[in-house]
């Protein structure tokens, strides 16, 4: 009988098992192949997909606002998220060993928050761990940036050398508290928090947002690729404004000093230009818990209140153009009070002024001459009188280029809170409601020859040198009253600064036409006196010079203390001040500066005044370098600086002037010449 080789039969068998495994296992893996390949590779991709990248939106940069001559008054300043890339693929060790100490004295120097001891310890390690996302810095300006560029290690770029960064936006107003409110801002809430140009201009400051599509790192950081899906934003047009960022300063600076020394809540002051409407300067500023003057609303444009005296020329007017009364005509305003069913009515003046003309009931502003003026004339047909107003359009909205107008109210016979005594006390302003930018367009209306023009805020909107949109000058009314009316409305501007109750403000060198204002402030719990406190408004409007008038404006006072509070000596000395800096020229002083080609004069203005001002200075007296820079970039380390910029082209600085490191004194000009490359 033959003997069966055991082991060599158990070795086939055993043999035999692992092939039969093994080819199942693979027959496994093909079908499971195929599965994934043709029948589930949508849902693979799909997840792949979704763990591996996303779509992130792109947001767009923010448009500019400008100045009148296109300084910066809102931008979007670019900023950095720095990360480095520890094992780059394209980084040879011995990029490493022979740069590592250089970095580090260079991110101790420009981003800080170690030593370079330290930054060594924590870039080595992150090496060892292998992350290739490590956190550098957040908001890295684009200057610090253009230096961790130059390190070693990093001056490889991103696939030798690690450097990675991802760009923000960041909105940054260079000149501070100026114009504040009226630039505005607006927050995710829109709808909720439009303010100032900010909000109102949204649609095209904002821009267009795209896609952009990002990479999961290992780690779980994310990075920007390119990608067939990527739509690169829109950056959003500039807003070019009519503020006149020199008369801006001076104007604020001349209120804040005002409200300081007599410890006001809140004021406001608003320079118009005469023929076009333009705001060149509004400055709204309210004390705050710490003592400190500050932008939070925008007073001049959204306070709607009783003027007092400052509405007594729209009652003059009424009048002069009814012909229900001559400037020479007398009326006795006796011993300064009058009384109308319970309303005692009484002038400022201790003992009252007896008999006196109407250019005088004026000129003194006179709240007993007024309210016999208007009653005695108007108590028959108060209609005549209140449809005499409605006819200067004083009753409606300026319909403005930026939100949150008070609304004006001026009652009318039949109206539920009219009485026997709202034709006397409207006569004088009360009983009557509007804003401080209000009551400017109707004088400013005189000035102008009985033209009332909206005012204006924006004059254009640009991508960057085309015009998009722009806004023209609009006219509310082209004639308030008759040529002959203005002509004496004019006068008796005149005479309250020559001969009346704002002597104070009269000067040798030009001539101011205005009206002073002080008005009582109703509380809506104790009325106008709460115990034995009474709270004013003191007010100024007018316009200067009288005799060819350039400017109007109007200065409002709320709630000055220390029982000083009429409005030639708390709100006259802002409007002097503002009338007198743009007078002397000290806005107008021509500089000159050569642009880069060497032959091109430029006129800049010369700014003035301490608050407000941009406390930056330039480091070390020495000029800094913004070649290579793009526009908004090199304008906002220049101005930050301190400088004056004039650029000419497009794109990128190719050229400056003057050069680097030069030694430079604050305010002094830049010249910078752009190219597209």
């Amino acid at each position: 009988m033959k003997k069966t080789n055991k082991p060599k039969d158990q070795i086939l068998a055993r043999t035999g098992v692992i092939y039969g495994i093994v080819a199942v296992m693979a027959v496994a893996v093909f079908i499971r192949i195929i599965i994934l390949q043709f029948v589930q590779s949508d849902k693979w991709a799909a997840m792949a997909d979704k763990v591996v990248f996303r779509r992130q939106v792109d947001m767009a940069a923010r448009g500019d606002i400008l100045s009148d001559d296109g300084r910066i008054l809102a931008s979007s300043v670019p900023y950095y998220t720095v990360y480095m890339d520890t094992r780059s693929s394209g980084m040879a060790d011995t990029t490493w060993a022979n740069g590592i100490n250089g970095l580090c004295r260079g991110l101790s120097k420009y981003v800080g928050g170690n030593t370079p001891e330290g930054w060594k310890n924590a870039l080595t390690n992150a090496r060892r761990r292998g992350d290739r996302y490590y956190l550098i810095k957040r908001h890295v300006s684009y200057e610090t940036l253009k230096h961790l560029k130059e390190l070693p290690i990093f001056r490889h770029g991103k696939f030798r050398g690690g450097l990675l960064y991802q760009p923000e936006n960041r909105r940054i107003m260079p000149n501070g508290l100026l114009a504040k409110r009226t630039i505005g801002y607006i927050t995710e809430d829109t709808l909720a928090n439009i303010v100032g140009i900010e909000g109102s201009f949204n649609n095209y400051l904002a821009g267009k947002d795209g896609l952009k599509v990002q990479q999961r790192l290992t780690g779980g950081a994310w990075i920007d690729v390119d990608n067939l899906e990527t739509v690169h934003a829109r950056p959003g047009d500039d807003i070019v404004t009519t503020i006149d960022l020199d008369l801006q300063d001076a104007t604020e600076n001349a209120l804040y000093k005002q409200l300081s020394k007599h410890k006001a809540h809140h004021g406001c002051a608003v320079v118009m230009e005469v023929k076009t409407g333009d705001i060149k300067a509004i400055a709204n500023l309210e004390i705050g818990s710490d003592g400190l003057y500050h932008e939070t609303y925008n007073y001049a444009v959204g306070e709607s209140t009783e003027p007092g005296s400052t509405f007594k020329l729209m009652s003059m007017i009424v009048a002069l153009e009814d012909g229900v009364i001559g400037l020479h005509d007398t009326i006795n305003t006796g011993d300064g009070t009058v009384k109308y069913y319970d309303k005692v009515i009484r002038d400022h003046e201790d003992e009252g002024l007896g008999k006196i003309t109407a250019r005088e009931v004026f000129e003194h502003s006179s709240n007993v001459g007024t309210a016999k003026i208007i009653y005695e004339n108007y108590k028959d047909n108060p209609r005549r009188y209140v449809d005499r107003l409605y006819s200067m359009k004083i009753n409606k909205p300026l319909d403005l280029q930026i939100k949150g107008e008070g609304k004006p109210v001026i009652r009318a016979p039949g109206d539920k809170l009219w009485s026997g005594i709202s034709l006397p006390m409207m006569s004088h302003g009360y009983e009557v409601q509007m804003t401080p930018l209000q009551i400017l367009t109707f004088y400013n209306a005189v000035a102008n020859g009985g033209k009332m023009v909206k005012p204006r805020f924006v004059t254009e909107v640009r991508d960057g040198n085309r015009v998009v949109k722009s806004f023209d000058t609009e006219v509310i009314t082209n004639a308030i009253c008759s040529r002959s009316t203005i002509r004496k409305a004019q006068s008796l501007l005149e005479g309250v600064v020559e001969e009346g109750t704002a002597k104070n403000l009269k000067n040798s060198n030009y001539k101011i036409a205005g009206k002073t204002g002080t008005a009582q402030i109703a509380n809506a719990r104790h009325g106008y006196r709460s115990g034995a406190r009474i709270s004013y408004q003191a007010s100024f409007v007018g316009y200067f010079p009288a005799d060819d008038p350039l400017y109007s404006c109007i200065v409002v006072v709320n709630a000055p203390s220390n029982w000083v509070y009429y409005g030639n000596v708390v709100s006259g000395p802002v409007f002097k001040e503002i009338a007198d800096k743009v007078y002397a020229s000290s806005f107008y002083r021509d500089l000159h500066a050569l642009n880069p080609e060497g032959d091109e004069k430029v006129t800049l203005r010369e700014a003035s005044s301490e608050v407000g001002k941009n406390d930056l200075t330039v480091a070390g007296g020495v000029m800094p370098n913004v070649v290579g820079m793009g526009l908004r970039d090199a304008i906002y380390m220049l101005e930050n600086s301190g400088l004056r910029v004039h650029y000419t082209g497009r794109g990128r600085v190719v050229k400056q002037s003057p050069q680097p490191g030069v030694r430079v004194s604050r305010g002094a000009t830049v010249a910078v010449e752009l190219r597209l490359r």
